[in-house]
């Protein structure tokens, strides 16, 4: 099953958490699309040919897995989620979002820690949010075996 990984990716520690998420995504047999990994930096990294790869990395999703993490979510993981949930409206093949929110932030403010339009979205399309790498990995496995 292809999975996107959705997130920011903008500092080292964000992406290299990303790089830990896909390492362990791919050990469990799992062909993850993550977009830092597509080579598009400095210059080169034109809003056309960002969206271009990214979008073409949606599409060929069956699941997406989306940190939710940050004060609020990052924009550009939003859009994602929303364009997956799109695509899924007419594709009910694809699987879902997993939202991935482990930010401290979240157990303080409760169901309000995250915009509830993006977690409707993700729930809508039979999505999930969890709280963990490992809960995440299960839902994906359950959905991988569907």
């Amino acid at each position: 099953m292809r999975v996107y990984l959705a997130a920011s990716m903008f500092t080292p520690y964000e992406r290299a958490f990303l790089d830990d998420c896909a390492a362990l995504l791919r050990a469990e047999g799992f062909d993850v699309f993550v977009p830092h990994e597509q080579g598009l930096s400095g210059r080169d990294a034109t809003a056309e040919k960002i969206f271009a790869v990214d979008a073409e990395g949606v599409e060929a999703a069956d699941a997406m897995l989306a940190v939710l993490d940050g004060p609020s979510i990052d924009d550009g993981t939003a859009c994602e989620i929303g364009l997956f949930h799109g695509l899924k409206q007419s594709d009910p093949g694809r699987k879902g979002v997993v939202g991935l929110l482990t930010d401290l932030r979240a157990e303080r403010q409760g169901e309000f820690a995250l915009n509830l339009f993006v977690r409707g979205c993700i729930e809508a399309g039979g999505g999930e949010v969890v709280g963990s790498l490992e809960e995440a990995l299960a839902i994906l496995h359950r959905w991988s075996s569907d």
